[in-house]
């Protein structure tokens, strides 16, 4: 938590440390951090330094100077400085560093995009290579902070996925609103329904398509990335960034046009489901032996009731599970009255 302000995992420990204790020797702390004492002396004279810890004067502390405990007085005892006094500067420093870094980052953007020598560089530009791939991808992820939109299709290339869900948790854990549509394929992969599933338990908003012409992450709507044909650069993976263009603004129109045409998936609690589109509703028909399903008549006695035969109750059975995504009668009534078929 205070690597961020500057201290190391040990100077860390030492601190939180003092954090329970009113005053504490660097033998105390040992017993409660398990540092050797040699380290942890020199760790509390270096923040004493830095001012964020400080000698105790209490009576009967037996030292005011930490170098005493060299000359065999008794040990030397340290307290924390107030933190809203120790660590306030140190916050406000990073501020401005900051502010100073987001400064200079607005002025090189700008001053690139301003640069008309290579104008169709500026719009496209192509990378080679897995390293390289993989290394813009986690740019444009970790980049964006606003909006991710993305097209799932086939297996993975150039990035694992495992890598992508570092890069995902960063994303939303910055508040970063984040779609995906999946091609229906993509879910055929190895424990790719796993990884779905627990994407949108973090967060992420996943419809399902049946296709989708390419591979795709847009961030911002200012960059976008789109793979390209491995033939083309010899076997390599190979991709194209492209800049603010009608290009850029055509791959959005077009994520935001399958978006519109795919399917929510939902989680059970064993896999992940696509909603039905509004045009796959039951027939009539179909909510008949729907109604006698669920109240636990057989397909034969459904089948008498209605005057049909068992083999059109077997099938407007398969077509409502069909319709539903269920694999059993069970999924098929939880689905009916979340759908509200009924």
């Amino acid at each position: 938590m205070l690597q961020a302000l500057g201290l190391g995992p040990a100077e860390e420990a030492v601190y939180t440390a003092l954090l329970s204790r009113p005053t504490a020797s660097a033998q105390d702390l040992v017993r409660q951090i398990g540092l050797e004492e040699a380290e942890t002396t020199r760790i509390l004279l270096d923040l004493t330094t830095r001012g964020l810890v400080a000698v105790s004067t209490e009576a009967g502390s037996g030292v005011s100077d930490p170098a005493d405990c060299a000359a065999g007085s008794r040990p030397a005892r340290y307290r924390l400085t107030p933190p809203s006094v120790a660590l306030a500067p140190i916050l406000v420093e990073q501020r401005n560093a900051l502010h100073r870094a987001e400064t200079a980052f607005s002025m090189l953007t700008e001053q690139y995009r301003s640069t008309a020598a290579h104008p169709a560089g500026s719009v496209v530009e192509v990378v080679v290579g897995v390293d390289q791939v993989a290394h813009r991808f986690h740019q444009l992820q970790r980049g964006a902070q606003r909006e991710l939109l993305v097209f799932l299709v086939g297996a993975p290339t150039a990035v694992a996925r495992d890598e992508a869900d570092v890069s995902e948790s960063s994303a939303l854990d910055r508040g970063v609103d984040f779609r995906v549509v999946a091609a229906k394929d993509y879910l055929d992969g190895p424990d790719m329904a796993r990884d779905v599933k627990a994407g949108i338990a973090a967060g992420i908003e996943v419809r399902l398509a049946d296709s989708l012409p390419l591979k795709m992450v847009v961030s911002d709507r200012e960059r976008a990335m789109v793979p390209l044909d491995m033939t083309d650069a010899g076997g390599e993976p190979s991709a194209i960034v492209v800049h603010r263009s009608g290009l850029l603004t055509a791959l959005v129109h077009l994520f935001e046009k399958e978006w519109a045409e795919a399917r929510p998936l939902y989680v059970t609690t064993t896999d992940v489901r696509a909603q039905p589109t509004t045009d796959q509703r039951p027939t009539e028909g179909e909510l008949e032996v729907l109604a006698l399903l669920l109240a636990g008549i057989s397909d034969r006695r459904a089948a008498s009731q209605l005057g049909l035969s068992i083999r059109t109750v077997e099938r407007r059975t398969r077509r409502l599970m069909d319709l539903a995504g269920a694999d059993s009668r069970l999924q098929l009534g939880w689905h009916a009255a979340r759908a509200g078929w009924l």
